[in-house]
């Protein structure tokens, strides 16, 4: 009887910690694409892949999960470059992007 009880707990408590991290892969792809979009860039693939993941402190000094997200994208479509989407919690904490060439129109 407890063994079922336990096994629920955790199938249970793994199916939430995924879901809440598909969750905050959606708010990153989101914020990639609109930063690629203000950048006048474009997001390869249309993807971000989960790099690393950490328990950090915020600024408050309270714990939370960062995650990194890396993404691919070309300026001119002729190159790839790499990019990285740091999440903490659910919050986008910054993004960076690779040094990339761009075309100059005048």
């Amino acid at each position: 009887m407890w063994d079922d009880l336990i096994l629920i707990a955790l199938l249970l408590g793994a199916y939430l910690y995924w879901f809440n991290g598909q969750q905050v892969k959606e708010i990153a792809l989101k914020a990639v694409r609109a930063h690629c979009s203000n950048l006048d860039v474009q997001m390869l693939d249309e993807y971000v892949a989960l790099n690393s993941i950490r328990l950090v402190r915020d600024q408050t000094g309270k714990m939370g999960v960062r995650r990194a997200f890396l993404f691919e994208f070309s300026s001119t479509g002729n190159e790839r470059y790499n990019g990285a989407c740091i999440m903490l919690g659910r919050r986008v904490k910054s993004i960076h992007m690779e040094p990339y060439r761009f075309d100059e129109e005048f």
